[in-house]
């Protein structure tokens, strides 16, 4: 497994915790919606990692984007049209208008080294069946790498590698946290809704995956000095980005609730 970890810098302040955000799809702007409220409690963040669509809002955020704006960009987007059929064998979808959307806003050339946060995102090698990790040098390839979600997107290929969705194998990265001596909290916006009917086709292969992603993240939920993982999130659905406002209100409200344990971890106690 190749692993490059953050790097902290020594100008940081010494009281920040350290974030790890699962991928979701739509349900990974309730990321959005804690950011904003780890803003409004000063709370800092000193690290970030990120899978898939956490990854996606990490980088937004380390690269000093407010939630609150993120929140704008992606209501203002036509999700649809981020995705074109690209006829290839490895994918069904292309991402080269995710690709040109990411650049516009964050800039072509990118670097993780550009970034006010220490990002650390994870994607999977398709071809060898491992976690790679990455934090420096070039940015978008290895975040739109994080969130190809196999089969439905053409992977991305970058340093020798077909990356696919980092959450397939990894979907709460704390591991590159944990050695750099700050409370590892973990957002987690997977919630299994076991009571949930299973209608169609489509809600069954939903539910499998979900099923899949928690299974890799149940002993990473462990190592986190916290876990906000907000229930409400069990009533909505991957592809539920037209509920934008409400998936950052859930984040928000959950994080604010869960203020003095949070404050906790950075006074020690």
């Amino acid at each position: 497994m190749s692993h490059e970890e953050p790097t902290a810098s020594s100008d940081k302040p010494t009281a920040t915790i350290s974030l790890a955000l699962s991928g979701g799809g739509a349900r990974g702007i309730a990321h959005l919606g804690v950011l904003a409220a780890l803003d409004e409690l000063e709370l800092p963040v000193g690290a970030l990692s990120g899978a898939s669509s956490g990854g996606i809002v990490g980088v937004f955020y380390a690269a000093g984007f407010a939630p609150r704006e993120v929140l704008r960009l992606l209501q203002g987007t036509s999700i649809p049209r981020l995705t074109r059929p690209v006829f290839s064998r490895l994918g069904l979808l292309g991402m080269d208008a995710v690709a040109q959307l990411l650049a516009r806003h964050l800039g072509p050339g990118l670097r993780f080294e550009d970034l006010r946060i220490p990002v650390t995102l994870v994607a999977t090698d398709l071809e060898a069946s491992e976690s790679v990790y990455f934090s420096r040098g070039e940015l978008l390839l290895p975040l739109l790498g994080s969130a190809a979600v196999p089969i439905v997107y053409r992977p991305i290929a970058y340093q020798g590698r077909q990356l696919v969705d980092g959450g397939l194998l990894n979907n709460l990265p704390v591991e590159p946290l944990l050695t750099l001596g700050q409370p590892v909290v973990g957002v987690h916006c997977n919630p299994l809704h076991r009571e949930a009917p299973l209608p169609t086709l489509r809600r069954v292969a939903e539910r499998t995956l979900q099923i899949a992603l928690s299974a890799n993240v149940a002993s990473r939920k462990a190592q986190c000095a916290l876990l906000l993982e907000p229930p409400a999130l069990r009533q909505y659905r991957p592809l539920d980005f037209r509920k934008a406002d409400e998936l950052f209100e859930v984040g928000y409200r959950y994080t604010l609730g869960r203020a003095a344990e949070l404050r906790a971890l950075l006074a020690g106690d």
